[in-house]
């Protein structure tokens, strides 16, 4: 079976094909109303350290030192990863984040790490 996964800015509007809606940041994002994220489930925990998250500051420069130390962080990360493994077992999953770069941000390395690839 394979697995149905996407990424996508929580900015955009939610949508029938999105599944379940995860929010995988560790902050809520700002101007975002609880009732309009319509999410599944906020899944802050399986989101980067704080250390990790202010390293990285979003620089494409950093982006693969950050994907490294994010998936040693993920794989000490059994809890979270086991929920979020769960809800791709039931179908569609959309993980949610805030960031403005949508090619370097914690959910694509999060979807590359639950893929396996890098």
């Amino acid at each position: 079976m394979a697995m149905e996964l996407a990424v996508k800015r929580i900015y955009e509007q939610p949508a029938p094909g999105d599944g379940q809606r995860v929010l995988v940041d560790r902050i809520w994002p700002r101007g975002v109303r609880g009732k309009y994220a319509a999410l599944t489930v906020w899944l802050k925990e399986i989101a980067p350290s704080n250390a990790l998250r202010k390293w990285f500051g979003h620089e494409p420069a950093r982006w693969e030192e950050f994907q490294e130390r994010y998936r040693d962080e993920l794989d000490r990360n059994g809890e979270a990863v086991g929920q979020l493994r769960v809800l791709l077992g039931k179908g569609r999953v959309t993980l949610l984040y805030g960031a403005h770069d949508e090619n370097h941000n914690n959910a694509v390395a999060l979807a590359a790490y639950l893929r396996g690839t890098d």
